[in-house]
């Protein structure tokens, strides 16, 4: 399986599709604002990551604007923030068979380029 979850309007996720070319690689791509995560695809992403909170974004702005940052948050709770609110979730989320690259860090994205260099 080759899925790319991203958001249309970022121009981090636009400059990563475009420099590891996963859109013309035939990855699933899944624009999250018009196309939300269903709980199955999170929880496949959760496995594949070990736990919720390394998909979490504590970048996003309901983050603070929610007070977030001064609670203990659990797993169930990332879950049912990430649902709720796909900003939630780290940007991009690339998955090739059972490999999973959260975000955008240089070194994620270079491993991702890799990666997709070798399909």
């Amino acid at each position: 399986m080759k899925k790319f979850y991203h958001l249309g309007n970022c121009t981090t996720c636009q400059a990563i599709i475009k420099d590891t070319k996963v859109d013309q690689k035939g990855f699933m791509m899944q624009e999250i604002k018009t196309e939300s995560i269903t709980p199955a695809q999170l929880d496949e992403m959760k496995a594949l990551s070990g736990s919720y909170e390394s998909l979490f974004s504590r970048r996003a702005l309901k983050y603070k604007e929610m007070g977030l940052k001064d609670k203990n948050l659990t797993e169930d709770d990332y879950r049912k923030l990430i649902l709720e609110e796909y900003t939630f979730l780290k940007r991009p989320v690339a998955i090739i068979g059972k490999q999973i690259f959260i975000g955008n860090d240089k070194k994620n994205v270079a491993a991702l380029a890799a990666a997709v260099e070798k399909l």
